[in-house]
């Protein structure tokens, strides 16, 4: 099978590679990425992708994915990986509605309550109409940050 992206790597990338698998520098994705791309170096050893994954234990198309964004988009976004442009999932508070949660907490508890739980803080706050929905595990976090 003919490769679409060759990888060919310059002595300074090499170095930097090395480096970084000799000391461990970095997450184990970097230094297996590192390790990966030294073994697809077609200046290199010349492994095929097949041999690179039985030996890393990954898969062919890992290797096709790191080779191409290698030649894509360049050295150090192969080896480092691509920062998340968004997050995962939208925040649930924003700032001023985090300061009346801490403000509530920092209010009197309930009657017939010795202290706020955390489920009994969720439900007032939508019950104030802060949130539309929230969860106790928001709140907890909520209130974390400002221990």
């Amino acid at each position: 099978m003919v490769k679409t992206y060759i990888v060919r790597l310059t002595d300074e990338e090499r170095k930097t590679l090395r480096g970084v698998i000799k000391k461990l520098k970095g997450s184990s994705q970097k230094v297996r990425r590192a390790q990966i791309l030294l073994k697809a170096d077609a200046d290199g050893p010349i492994w095929t992708d097949a041999r690179i994954a039985d030996a890393f234990d990954c898969r062919v198309r890992t290797i096709e994915k790191l080779r191409k964004r290698f030649v894509e988009e360049g050295f150090e976004i192969a080896l480092h990986g691509k920062k998340r442009s968004t997050p995962p999932r939208k925040k649930v508070l924003d700032g001023e509605q985090e300061a009346k949660v801490i403000a509530l907490r920092l209010g009197p508890a309930p009657e017939g309550c010795g202290n706020w739980s955390l489920r009994l803080m969720a439900d007032k706050v939508v019950e104030l109409e802060i949130a539309e929905s929230i969860s106790h595990e928001t709140v907890r976090q909520t209130l974390k940050k400002t221990a």
